[in-house]
């Protein structure tokens, strides 16, 4: 079955794993290519509120843009001809190619490298919005003690002054203010309305 396309105007968690739950990261430099390319593809065509790469998964949390919003001067595809319709599927699509080719190259492997087609979930509620905001797995599974000494998510930008194309003050607003910020993420939160989008 094949799946509905990311639709301009909405919000979505996009999110996908390895395939077979096998590693998409294997060292330093991967994390910051999959940064580099998600740039190249994707910053015309959405805007990002949050992200987070683990070991054999990422999450994403983002605004499809309008197309009167689409910078398309800066969009890049793989084909050489202007597509007539701009499609965040297929942006994303053109980005887990180029990062699956790399990787490839780089480690010595063949074939397919992310699990099937990529998921997503559109985002309907203030409250699960702020739970992805808050959705703190590198804690969850050990990969840090707090999400501020994990340096592959994007807690530390928000909470940061450096220029970001991050939408750093939206998230904020979220939460009222940066302290409440730093504190709904110091405590456990209740993430049951999540659960099921989660990927182990």
């Amino acid at each position: 079955m094949s799946r509905i396309p990311l639709e301009q105007g909405k919000y979505y968690h996009v999110y996908n794993r390895g395939n077979n739950s096998s590693d998409l990261f294997y060292e330093k430099d991967n994390y910051l290519h999959f940064l580099r390319l998600y740039k190249k593809y994707m910053e015309a065509v959405v805007d990002t509120f949050v992200w987070v790469l683990l070991k054999n998964n990422f999450h994403l949390l983002i605004y499809i843009k309008e197309q009167n919003e689409i910078e398309t001067e800066k969009l890049s595809y793989s084909t050489i001809d202007k597509p007539k319709i701009v499609s965040a599927s297929k942006q994303f699509l053109h980005m887990f190619n180029a990062y699956t080719q790399s990787i490839n190259e780089r480690h010595k492997r063949t074939g397919s490298l992310f699990e099937k087609k990529f998921r997503r979930k559109e985002v309907t509620s203030e409250k699960y919005f702020q739970n992805l905001i808050y959705y703190n797995k590198p804690v969850k599974h050990g990969f840090a003690d707090s999400m501020n000494v994990y340096p592959w998510s994007s807690y530390e930008t928000i909470i940061s002054k450096r220029k970001t194309k991050l939408q750093r003050k939206r998230v904020i607003e979220m939460f009222d203010n940066l302290n409440n910020f730093k504190y709904y993420h110091s405590r456990k939160q209740n993430l049951n309305n999540i659960d099921d989008l989660l990927i182990e």
